[in-house]
């Protein structure tokens, strides 16, 4: 039975996990954190911070804020080096860089998308990458819920990422085009973010060649599906030793 503390637990992200939890025999939440305790409803108990937590727990599982990073992987490392799966997106360069130094000594699960669909997603748009090459170029299309800060999406900067990494040569990523007086460079990566309604996610990498368009595209119909990704990766990581691990493990 993997014990799981769960940060952000009375956001609807952590509605869903304490739900799908409740209904599996393989994991139970032993604590909640969150700053919003007062709508907590669980039968675990909740705390403000994640210092307050006494529970035994074999891993932790992060739907909060960016801001509780270094909190969580320092109460993680004295803990003996309780794995981390780290789900929130908006992280900074400089906190992916502290979050990847604490791999080092501890094991950190992140993935910038839960789903299994969007990692799929991903390993065929690099196998296509490989096999186009410079022949086509690439296009990122995101859409999300117009309650979304952030812009670009983690996602489509994580499928950028995963294109520019099979890709021969420097790679730019083109966020404002509209503000660029000339031809598109075979170097670019164009990133588009749209913002409306109540879009859960949305992706497409559009491959744009001579007479020819492949796109692979990829959409969220709930974020329950999120849920799901991060259970399965907290059971996953339950005893794993230190390293970066993301949903290709589970791919």
């Amino acid at each position: 039975m993997t014990r799981i503390i769960l940060c952000g637990c009375c956001g609807k992200m952590g509605h869903f996990i304490t739900q799908l939890v409740s209904e599996r025999t393989d994991c139970e939440i032993v604590a909640g954190v969150d700053l919003n305790v007062n709508a907590q409803t669980a039968s675990y108990p909740a705390y403000t911070s994640i210092d307050q937590v006494a529970e035994a727990a074999d891993v932790i599982i992060d739907f909060s804020h960016p801001s509780l990073l270094t909190p969580i992987l320092h109460y993680a490392a004295e803990k003996g080096g309780i794995p981390a799966v780290l789900c929130t997106t908006g992280y900074t360069a400089e906190q992916t860089a502290e979050l990847t130094k604490a791999s080092e000594t501890q094991p950190i699960f992140y993935s910038r998308n839960m789903s299994l669909g969007i990692n799929l997603m991903l390993e065929l748009a690099k196998k296509a990458a490989k096999v186009l090459g410079d022949q086509f170029d690439i296009e990122i299309v995101e859409k999300h819920h117009n309650q979304k800060i952030d812009a670009p999406s983690g996602t489509a900067l994580m499928l950028a990422d995963a294109l520019a990494s099979v890709r021969d040569g420097e790679t730019q990523y083109m966020y404002d085009r509209h503000a660029q007086r000339k031809k598109r460079e075979k170097s670019e990566i164009g990133i588009h973010s749209v913002r409306g309604g109540t879009i859960v996610g949305e992706h497409e990498v559009i491959f744009a060649g001579n007479n020819e368009v492949i796109t692979l595209s990829h959409s969220a119909q709930s974020k329950e599906l999120f849920a799901v990704g991060a259970v399965n990766a907290a059971v996953f990581m339950s005893g794993k030793g230190p390293g970066l691990y993301d949903m290709s493990a589970l791919v």
